[in-house]
């Protein structure tokens, strides 16, 4: 069997990104969510013009969605809503 090194780099960064959600890091940012959404075969639509910070992720395939405010100033998650993500892949069997 032959990998390739963007496939092992591709495995190792959804790998460290998994673990790293379950750790529920103060840090964990709003570009790490759509990374990990995206390795879990989800896109990003806007809501439209009016949605203002609202993001869905949805995974075609599968027909799921998931319904997130894009945080801001910052870009960090907050712990609550860390949380509910974390509930919503791992009751859903998605990691």
């Amino acid at each position: 069997m032959q990998l390739n090194i963007g496939t092992i780099f591709f495995m190792s960064q959804k790998e460290k990104l998994i673990k790293k959600i379950h750790r529920l890091p103060k840090d964990f940012t709003f570009d790490e969510l759509k990374t990990l959404f995206s390795y879990l075969g989800f896109e990003v639509e806007n809501k439209g013009k009016t949605s203002g910070s609202r993001v869905k992720f949805y995974n075609e395939k599968l027909q799921m969605q998931y319904l997130a405010h894009k945080p801001h100033p910052s870009s960090i998650i907050k712990e609550k809503a860390l949380k509910d993500i974390l509930n919503y892949l791992i009751n859903n069997q998605l990691i």
